[in-house]
């Protein structure tokens, strides 16, 4: 007897778009049937295919992510000055420098790694368990075994286990914000679709690590593990390059610069001794490391370190939660915000905000889900009981209804569907008590809402036995079934065109409408039909619902925009609500918008030059929003973008800022951001980037404070040498002029204040050298004043026969007290600092000085001191000279300033 083949049990994976097939179709193509899998077969794929898990993508090896914290040009600086200060047998001062590195890497080393920890909290999303059909019996199996072709039963309250196409639904209402970012629950269906229907469009799938929210159904498995949806985003987040901040990339190329001219001028000056002033090489040698010494600002990484973590926790006090350092600084240079719409443009709570009944038009005041708020027409208050369609209409809303509204910590919230939670405070708001009205009223039957049917009936009778059927639904089902519409004072005739035309207005106003409608009936009716609804209604109203927009988000976009930056929103709703709710913030035209079956074809130069036209994106899916991210990116523009969804993890990943929303926000969204908003709120974000500003602000003082000194010094060097004089300051002492003053005086600019007009400013250009034009000229006026100063009083004291340790204790003190003048120079970058607040108003300031002269003074007169650093006590007509040089430093730099700001008024006058 010869063998039959064994039938083919390989699912057929001709085509991905499982949603534009029947059911009945896609069980042929996996070849299962209604009983599920045999489990032999079962088996079989799991060990071809692998388990429904998500890839573990191997991360950096740790000791190779501690040593690249190390390379970087101005660590190499750093290590250098720290290995010749070594040499110089100055170990504390080594000990010190080499602690700055040692620091600054450990930190690198701590907030690296996000992506790993973003993937790990993508995998945790997905289900533990699965129900599942193999060989006709139901079993529930690890959802890691779940192969393609399986059936999965999905209920409420389940998390999907693998991506299901759906072939028997009854109900179903999956939660997909994750993915798509829409607040309300989708309502599913079994009948296949076009197959360019976006993500959220999908109604006969269901994906893997939503929630099921309502409902029952039974899907086959298409997809699993690295093939579903978010598997896809998973991989997608595991290729997102994380860009370098502008920071960092200013930093290297100032680092290579500086290090480039310390090294060309110390060979210089070492040339031009042993040339001209015939000085022996050895000598050169130590004047030429003294020469680097003085130049290299290795406070300079602790400063700008300690700068930006008082930036993160000023920004910890307004909810912006840092989870990145450099990324305080890149806040201030941001141009564009690309928000997510739900939850944080808006409140992710519906309400409803109007009610059109046939004798008005009412709008709902209130915010969210908060009972609290009342009625108006235009501008006239209205009181819901003295309408009594519109509380009738409300106590329809309120009964039928299975929704529950409670307060927990202070925050009111929805225990139910969200639309029929909005539609609870709708009832609460008209004074309505949901506990007594369902008393007064008691529910006798129901008829569920139900996809097939889209509406809801509930029968309530009182105690007098009059009894009324509430109907709420689509109104392309209710309005068929009405006669006639309640008015004020009685029913008239249903008027179509009017309630069309209702219907349209609150559409363009991207309004999720709902109908209203009751039924008189007596006390013996007990059972409730669909026959009972299907006519005879009459037509109460109808409700427009929305997720609203955060007042204080409104406010924020405008601050934005002020700030010259634009403000984008993405999101995964239809385009007519995405455009809606953009006129209310003050995002786009309210006409332009691209929707993502658009961008799709859009090939990336005609994206690049879309995305700056366009303000508003809908129906976007994770690769849309990463394309929009990268398309801007590539226009020089710097880019926050906000989410707290799966789906915005990839993007979140590769913009300049990452932003999660702290309370909604998933744990991927968190782990993929460089900051997290406490409050999920936008404005928060508004007031991180005054922050970021203020941030950087004071990072160019400390830069416009440390280098002249650094300068001066070296330029005492450089003129000693050239003149053929001895050095007035030796390297030692420099060595203590820098560590005393980075610590004291340059630390308390990063206590800064915002300047008035941060926020009136364009973002800065990312691009822009970290030392301006205008900042090597401060630098070089200063350094000459310090030079000046320094060497005009070191020389005054030789000439009076002063010996060489008083007129370099005079020199030294000269340099520390000019510095302290120019502390409160360096307070505004061109504002004058001669009034009330530049002279007083940063008390870290005048502790910073209080704290250098006290230092000096010990420095003087103290013996060990003396000792150690050979110095020598100094008299008080000395130190009248030393305060008169560094008030004329101040009083030159503020004249200055005077005329920069003078030659800049009229350049825009």
């Amino acid at each position: 007897m010869q063998d039959t083949p064994a039938p083919d049990t390989e699912p057929k994976l001709i085509s991905p778009v499982w949603h534009g097939l029947a059911a009945e179709e896609v069980l042929d193509r996996l070849a299962t049937s209604e009983a599920g899998l045999p489990l032999k077969q079962a088996q079989e794929r799991l060990r071809l295919h692998g388990p429904n898990l998500l890839p573990q993508v191997g991360g950096m090896n740790n000791w190779k992510r501690l040593a690249l914290q190390f390379h970087n040009i101005l660590i190499y600086v750093l290590l250098a000055a720290g290995v010749v200060t070594t040499a110089l047998g100055h170990l504390i001062d080594a000990g010190v420098i080499f602690g700055v590195v040692i620091i600054n890497a450990l930190i690198g080393f701590v907030q690296e790694g996000k992506a790993e920890k973003a993937l790990d909290a993508v995998r945790q999303m997905l289900s533990p368990q699965a129900a599942v059909l193999r060989d006709g019996h139901r079993r529930m199996i690890p959802a890691e075994e779940l192969v393609a072709g399986d059936l999965v039963q999905i209920q409420s309250g389940d998390r999907v286990p693998a991506d299901l196409r759906l072939f028997r639904v009854r109900d179903l209402r999956v939660d997909e914000a994750m993915l798509t970012g829409e607040s309300v629950p989708s309502e599913k269906a079994r009948d296949a679709l076009a197959e360019d229907a976006a993500l959220g469009d999908r109604l006969n799938m269901a994906y893997s690590g939503t929630l099921v929210t309502y409902g029952q159904a039974t899907g086959i498995v298409v997809a699993t593990g690295a093939d579903t949806e978010i598997g896809r985003i998973s991989a997608m987040l595991a290729d997102v390059q994380t860009l370098e901040t502008p920071l960092t990339r200013q930093m290297a190329g100032f680092a290579r610069v500086l290090t480039g001219i310390i090294l060309v001028i110390a060979g210089l000056t070492a040339l031009f001794g042993m040339l001209v002033h015939d000085y022996a090489a050895s000598e050169m040698f130590l004047a030429a490391v003294g020469l680097a010494v003085a130049a290299i600002p290795e406070g300079l990484p602790a400063i700008i370190t300690i700068t930006l973590a008082i930036g993160v926790q000023r920004m910890a006090g307004r909810n912006a939660i840092i989870r990145r350092l450099p990324a305080v600084e890149t806040l201030g240079s941001v141009s564009t915000i690309c928000s997510d719409k739900t939850g944080t443009l808006t409140r992710n709570q519906m309400m409803v905000t109007h009610v059109v009944t046939a004798d008005h038009q009412i709008q709902v005041q209130g915010s969210g889900y908060d009972p609290h708020g009342g009625f108006c027409e235009g501008e006239r208050e209205l009181e819901a009981e003295r309408l009594p369609t519109l509380e009738l209409l409300c106590r329809a809303a309120l009964l039928c209804n299975d929704a529950a509204i409670y307060q927990k910590e202070g925050q009111w919230q929805v225990d139910g569907d969200p639309t029929e939670g909005a539609l609870m405070v709708l009832g609460m708001k008209a004074g309505l008590d949901p506990g007594l009205s369902r008393e007064e009223w008691t529910r006798t039957d129901l008829i569920p809402f139900e996809s097939q049917h889209r509406f809801m009936a509930s029968m309530n009778h009182d105690h007098a036995g009059n009894g009324l059927i509430f109907v709420k639904g689509a109104p392309e089902v209710i309005l068929p079934r009405c006669q006639q519409q309640r008015a004020d004072r009685n029913d008239t005739p249903l008027h179509g065109a009017f309630w069309q035309e209702q219907l349209e207005q609150l559409a363009r106003q991207g309004q999720r409408t709902l109908a209203l409608a009751v039924k008189p009936t007596h006390a013996e009716h007990a059972v409730l039909s669909f026959d009972d609804v299907e006519q005879d209604l009459v037509l109460l109203g109808l409700v427009g619902i929305i997720d609203p927009p955060r007042e204080e988000a409104i406010a924020a976009v405008a601050n934005c925009r002020q700030a010259g930056i634009r403000v984008k929103m993405i999101t995964g709703d239809h385009a007519i609500t995405a455009q809606a709710i953009g006129v209310q913030m003050g995002i786009g035209d309210g006409r332009t918008s691209l929707s993502g079956p658009e961008l799709d074809q859009m090939d990336d130069a005609a994206l690049k030059q879309q995305v700056l036209e366009v303000d508003v994106f809908a129906r976007a899916s994770p690769e849309h929003k990463l394309r929009l991210v990268t398309a801007l990116q590539a226009n020089d523009q710097v880019i926050a973008m906000t989410g707290d969804g799966v789906n915005d993890a990839p993007a979140l990943k590769r913009a300049d800022v990452g932003v999660a929303m702290g309370i909604t926000g998933t744990e991927a969204a968190k782990e993929a951001a460089e900051m997290v908003l406490a409050d999920d709120n936008f404005a928060s974000i508004a007031n991180a980037v005054e922050e970021g500003r203020t941030v950087y602000d004071n990072i160019k003082k400390s830069i416009l404070f440390i280098l002249p000194t650094n300068g001066g010094e070296a330029l005492i060097i450089l003129m000693a040498i050239a003149l053929g004089k001895m050095l007035p300051v030796t390297p030692a002492q420099i060595l203590w002029v820098n560590m005393i003053t980075a610590v004291t005086l340059a630390l308390s600019l990063a206590f800064e204040s915002a300047e008035r007009d941060i926020m009136g400013r364009p973002p800065r250009n990312a691009v822009e050298p970290l030392l301006s034009g205008y900042m090597l000229w401060r630098i070089s006026f200063v350094s000459l004043l310090i030079v000046a100063a320094v060497f005009g009083l070191f020389l005054w004291e030789r000439d009076q026969g002063a010996d060489i340790e008083l007129s370099r204790t005079v020199a030294v003190n000269a340099l520390v007290i000019a510095e302290a003048f120019y502390l409160l120079n360096s307070r505004f970058l061109k504002a004058s600092a001669l009034t009330r607040d530049g002279l007083l108003g940063n008390p870290w300031a005048l502790l910073a000085i209080a704290l250098v002269v006290l230092f000096q003074l010990l420095f003087t007169y103290a013996p060990p001191m003396q000792n150690l650093f050979h110095t020598a006590a100094i008299d008080g007509q000395a130190w009248l000279r030393i305060l008169a040089a560094g008030v004329l430093i101040f009083i030159l730099v503020e004249v200055e300033k005077g005329l920069v700001r003078y030659w800049l008024r009229r350049q825009t006058a």
